[in-house]
């Protein structure tokens, strides 16, 4: 589905992703897994064209995306949860989640695809009219992934979910992932929270300083003496 091969970027004159291969398949839960700053965002960006890469390329079944500006990036089918969840605090909870369809055409499906979400995070849909900056902060990171899903992605893009939730928070939303999974989308998920990522991913990468150093199915990596010592505390 989605491959990268050699892919570097840089801000400035600073690289921050060298020679990055990696490659998600449909259906799968990959992770990206590694400490903070190790580069992980910036793989995501670079997916997403807000970065562009200097070299290597990023290939979506197979056709290079590499050049196309974001909005084209999202109409192929790739839906970014961004880190810090950057939902639209002035606007309710309906309101961000319109604007995650709006590139969509198909008006008939939205009511469908809302309901879908509504039942995902049923809190969601009790405050539909509530402003997005007056909910908790698990709530946000619900809505975050609420609004990525309203675009019907094909591939969806995780980044740090967990991040500053509470862990009963962390458990619904790791749940939930694995719902969306189960219904068809395939999901690249990027954590630092080595432990659970992949305990729900089929296979995954380490990142250390912008390289990947390591990949396995997720499973080996759990069971990984190197990464259960840098990465789970064990």
């Amino acid at each position: 589905m989605l491959e990268l091969r050699n892919t570097d970027a840089w801000y400035g004159n600073i690289r921050a992703l060298h020679d990055i291969s990696l490659r998600v398949d449909e259906g799968d839960i990959v992770t990206l897994i590694g400490a903070n700053g190790a580069g992980k965002s910036t793989t995501l960006m670079t997916i997403c064209g807000i970065n562009r890469p200097r070299q290597g390329e990023i290939l979506w079944y197979g056709q290079p995306i590499h050049h196309l500006p974001p909005h084209k990036i999202v109409s192929l089918g790739i839906s970014q949860v961004p880190e810090g969840r950057l939902i639209f605090p002035d606007l309710s909870v309906s309101e961000n989640l319109d604007l995650g369809a709006f590139l969509r055409r198909d008006a008939a499906a939205l009511k469908d695809d809302l309901d879908y979400v509504y039942s995902l995070f049923p809190i969601l849909a009790e405050r539909r009219r509530q402003a997005g900056g007056t909910l908790s902060g698990g709530e946000q990171q619900m809505l975050a992934i609420s609004r990525a899903l309203m675009a019907r992605p094909k591939l969806l893009l995780l980044d740090e979910p967990s991040l500053g939730l509470a862990p009963i928070i962390i458990q619904q939303i790791f749940s939930i992932i694995q719902r969306v999974n189960a219904a068809g989308t395939t999901v690249f998920l990027v954590e630092q929270n080595a432990n659970q990522a992949l305990r729900i991913a089929t296979r995954g990468y380490v990142m250390e300083n912008g390289r990947i150093v390591m990949h396995d199915a997720a499973q080996n990596l759990l069971r990984s003496e190197e990464v259960r010592k840098a990465y789970l505390g064990m």
